[in-house]
C-alpha cells in the first residue's frame, strides 16, 4: 500500500487518472513491441563490421538505461531506441556504400548528440514546436499512426514492396505468417471491441502462443543465459576523424531527419494520450528532448547510433500508460532482457504486427480538428501525411511543410492563387 502512494506521489498517477496496474500493463505493452529492436538493430550493425554479441549488449543497456531515465526525468510515457533510420545510414549509407569506418560513423552520432543538447539548452528546440503551426500538430498524429499501421502490415507480410512494379502490393496472405498475424488482428479487435484493458498485450500474448503449432513461434533451447561483454565497441568512436569538412553532409544527415522524427513521435504519441495543452504543445517537452539528446551522445560511446523515441510508445498510451512510469517498467524489462534473452526473443513480429495496426486505427482521429476548409491549413496537414506515408518516414514532411504552412499564413492570398497554377501546368 505504502509503495503505491509512493509511486502515486512520484509519478503523479492520480493527477493523470492512472494506477500502477495500467501503468505497468502498457510499459509491457510498449516492450513487446519493440522487441524487434533486439533484433533488427545489431543484425544491421553487424553488416558494418561491429561485432553482433557486444552490440547487442550495448543497444539493450541503452535502451533500458535511456528510457528508465525519460521515465523518471520528464514523466512521459515515452521510450527510446536506436533509430532505424540512423542505423541504416550508418552501416549502409556511410560504412558499405562510402567506406567511412564504423568507428568515426560513431564519432558522428556522437557529435551530432552535443549538437541535440545545444540546440537544447538554447531553447531552440522548444521554439521550433512552439512556432510549429497547429494544423501540422494536428496531422503528425495521424501520420504516425499510419506509419505505425505500415510497420505492422509490413511485419505481417500482408504488404509487400514489389520491385517490378516499383510499389506496394498485396502479400500473400495464405503462408503462416499472414495468417497467424490476421487471428492476431481479430483477437485484438474483439479485445478492444469489448473495451478489454490491455486487449493488446493479451492478444500479443495469445498470438504467440497459437505460433507455437502453427510452426511460426519458435522455442528457444534454454531460457536463461549470461551476457557478453561489450568491451569490443566501448568508446570505440572516432571524434577528431568525424570532425573532417567532408564528412559536415553526414553528419547532418545524422541530425536533421532525427531532429523532426523524434518530434514528430513526442507529439504524436502527446497527442494521442491527450497531453498537449490547447494550442498543440507538449508542456516541459524540453525534458524529452534532453534525455533523448543526451542518450544520443552517451549511446555513441557504446557504438549505439542516434537514440530516439519510438513510435511504438503509442501502443503504451492506447494501454492506458499516462506516466514515466510506464517507460520505467519498459526500461527495466528491457535490462531483463540481458538475462533472458532466449525466453524473449520468442515472440514473434507476426504477434505484434496486428498491435501496430491497431494503434494506427486509434490515432486517425486527430484529423477531425483539421479545418478542411481552409487549403492553407488542410494542404499541409495532408502534405505531412502522405510525405510520411510515401517516404516511410515523418521527419521528411515536418520541415518543408512546416515552412511552408508559415507561408502560406502570411500570404494567404498568394498560396491560394498559387496552388490552382501548379495544378494546372
Amino acid at each position: 500500500m505504502r509503495r503505491s502512494k509512493t509511486l502515486d506521489k512520484f509519478f503523479r498517477l492520480s493527477e493523470h487518472k492512472s494506477n500502477p496496474q495500467t501503468e505497468i500493463t502498457a510499459g509491457l505493452t510498449v516492450f513487446m513491441t519493440m522487441l524487434y529492436v533486439l533484433i533488427i538493430v545489431p543484425g544491421m550493425l553487424e553488416e558494418a563490421g561491429i561485432p553482433k554479441g557486444p552490440v547487442t549488449v550495448s543497444v539493450i543497456l541503452m535502451t533500458g538505461f535511456v528510457t528508465i531515465l525519460m521515465g523518471l526525468y520528464s514523466n512521459r510515457p515515452f521510450a527510446l531506441a536506436p533509430g532505424l533510420g540512423s542505423v541504416a545510414f550508418l552501416a549502409v549509407t556511410l560504412v558499405v556504400a562510402e567506406g567511412v569506418s564504423w568507428q568515426t560513423a560513431s564519432g558522428m552520432v556522437f557529435v551530432s548528440g552535443l549538437l541535440f543538447i545545444l540546440f537544447t539548452i538554447l531553447g531552440l528546440r522548444q521554439l521550433i514546436v512552439r512556432l510549429m503551426p497547429p494544423a501540422i500538430k494536428l496531422s503528425i498524429g495521424a501520420g504516425v499512426g499510419l506509419f505505425i499501421a505500415l510497420i505492422g502490415f509490413r511485419n505481417a507480410g500482408l504488404v509487400v514492396a514489389s520491385e517490378d512494379a516499383n510499389s506496394l502490393q498485396l502479400g500473400d496472405i495464405g503462408t503462416s505468417s499472414a495468417i497467424l498475424a490476421l487471428i492476431g488482428f481479430l483477437i485484438m479487435s474483439v479485445l478492444l471491441a469489448r473495451n478489454v484493458r490491455g486487449h493488446l498485450l493479451i492478444g500479443i500474448v495469445a498470438v504467440t502462443l497459437i505460433g507455437v503449432p502453427m510452426g511460426v513461434t519458435q522455442l528457444p533451447d534454454s531460457i536463461f543465459s549470461l551476457p557478453e561483454s561489450p568491451g569490443p565497441v566501448l568508446f570505440k568512436l572516432d571524434i577528431m576523424e568525424a570532425l573532417k569538412i567532408e564528412y559536415f553532409p553526414f553528419l547532418l544527415a545524422f541530425f536533421v531527419p532525427d531532429f523532426f522524427s523524434s518530434l514528430g513521435t513526442m507529439l504524436g504519441v502527446a497527442g494521442k494520450g491527450n497531453m498537449l495543452d490547447k494550442n498543440g504543445n507538449l508542456p516541459h517537452i524540453d525534458r524529452p528532448f534532453l534525455v533523448d539528446a543526451g542518450g544520443t551522445t552517451v549511446g555513441s560511446l557504446f557504438s549505439v547510433p542516434v537514440m530516439t523515441t519510438y513510435v511504438e510508445s503509442a501502443t503504451g498510451v492506447e494501454a492506458g500508460g499516462r506516466t514515466g512510469l510506464t517507460a520505467v517498467t519498459t526500461g527495466l524489462l528491457f535490462l531483463l532482457t540481458l538475462f533472458v534473452t532466449p525466453l524473449i526473443m520468442i515472440i514473434p513480429t507476426e504477434a505484434t504486427a496486428p498491435a501496430l495496426i491497431l494503434v494506427g486505427l486509434t490515432m486517425l482521429s486527430s484529423v477531425k480538428n483539421i479545418n478542411f476548409e481552409d487549403t492553407t491549413e488542410s494542404l499541409p496537414a495532408f502534405m505531412t501525411i502522405v510525405i510520411t506515408i510515401f517516404t516511410f518516414n515523418f521527419g521528411n514532411a515536418l520541415l518543408p511543410v512546416s515552412l511552408f504552412t508559415c507561408l502560406s499564413k502570411a500570404c494567404p492570398v498568394a498560396i491560394k492563387k498559387f496552388i490552382p497554377v501548379c495544378i494546372f501546368y
